[in-house]
């Protein structure tokens, strides 16, 4: 029997669905220039441009113009998670962060590893100087990674899912000049206790703050700029 040829174009998908899925392009990252993409997968660039195309009309890519392709879903049910969350309203995405935030804080202080300490560690430092900087983007989208990563410290794979597809919202609802006064005001110290509630393993404690943060972004949500 005659086993079929996988196209150029599909090994390209499967190649960056892999990489996206192992978590070695996290939501957020931005891909390689097509000439290192191309090179990377052993994949001649115009069936990797048709890729690419293909994987951005299911929602796990974006092209930002001028600045590059981005992944914006790990699959397809973040993916649609993504659109319909950049449709609500901020105190909506708070809402329903409510619910998650405490369950991932919860999980992740029972099952971090050393890596996940590190990652968050890294990520709650770019938050710092971004706040003392005054850089409200970089505030913001390092303020959602560090989210993310507690979410991913959870080890639960669907639960990752469902809040890879809140992060573009996530993103939204920090991207404020309240939310970066109290940052800096603050100086990070309830990221701080959350972070180091997941170290001490204090699961409870955990939840807790998770929850204390997200009512100071509701806050910020309600109050005029």
């Amino acid at each position: 029997m005659t086993v079929p040829q996988v196209s150029a174009v599909q090994r390209a998908i499967d190649a960056i669905r892999e990489r996206i899925g192992s978590g070695e392009w996290a939501t957020g990252t931005r891909l390689p220039s097509e000439t290192e993409l191309s090179s990377l997968l052993g994949i001649s660039r115009s069936p990797l441009r048709e890729a690419v195309r293909a994987l951005v009309h299911t929602g796990l890519l974006s092209v930002r113009r001028g600045d590059g392709t981005y992944v914006t879903a790990t699959d397809e049910i973040s993916a649609v998670l993504t659109h319909r969350a950049l449709d609500s309203r901020v105190a909506d995405v708070i809402e329903v962060r409510a619910g998650l935030d405490a369950v991932c804080a919860g999980l992740a202080a029972q099952r971090r590893t050393a890596g996940d300490l590190e990652a968050l560690a890294g990520a709650l430092a770019q938050r710092r100087a971004a706040a003392e900087d005054g850089d409200r983007g970089a505030f913001a989208e390092a303020d959602a990674r560090f989210h993310l990563l507690v979410a991913q410290a959870a080890h639960n794979p669907l639960l990752s899912a469902v809040y890879s597809g809140l992060v573009g919202a996530l993103v939204r609802s920090v991207d404020s000049e309240l939310s970066l006064e109290h940052a800096v005001r603050d100086r990070g110290q309830d990221h701080d206790a959350l972070l180091n509630a997941i170290e001490a393993c204090d699961a409870a404690r955990a939840e807790v703050v998770a929850l204390e943060i997200l009512r100071d972004q509701g806050r910020a949500a309600e109050s005029p700029e």
